[in-house]
């Protein structure tokens, strides 16, 4: 049985075209790209962690990085003007550990 996952936002502002292009190509191959510098991703706690440790060592002291938890109805909630279905919950998938 897998953990339960949730929805995330990230967003980050980085300075450095070479360090966003890195953290950029890590959040593309984890999650959906919605805006410029911002992606949400369905990840567990654990997923969610090793996440943020892999950004952190490529982000910079002057580079933010910003990850926001919305509960399941807040995630409903979401106004996107690009398409109504996109929030809704995931097909479920295998994870191989």
């Amino acid at each position: 049985m897998g953990a339960e996952k949730h929805w995330h936002l990230v967003c980050y502002d980085i300075r450095d075209q070479r360090r966003w292009a890195k953290v950029y190509k890590i959040l593309k191959g984890t999650g959906d790209h919605l805006q410029l510098s911002i992606f949400r991703v369905h990840l567990s706690r654990k997923q969610l962690e090793k996440l943020r440790l892999d950004l952190e060592k490529i982000m910079d002291n002057e580079d933010d990085l910003m990850i926001v938890r919305l509960c399941d109805s807040c995630a409903k909630r979401v106004i996107d003007s690009r398409d109504d279905s996109i929030w809704k919950e995931p097909v479920p998938g295998f994870e191989v550990f």
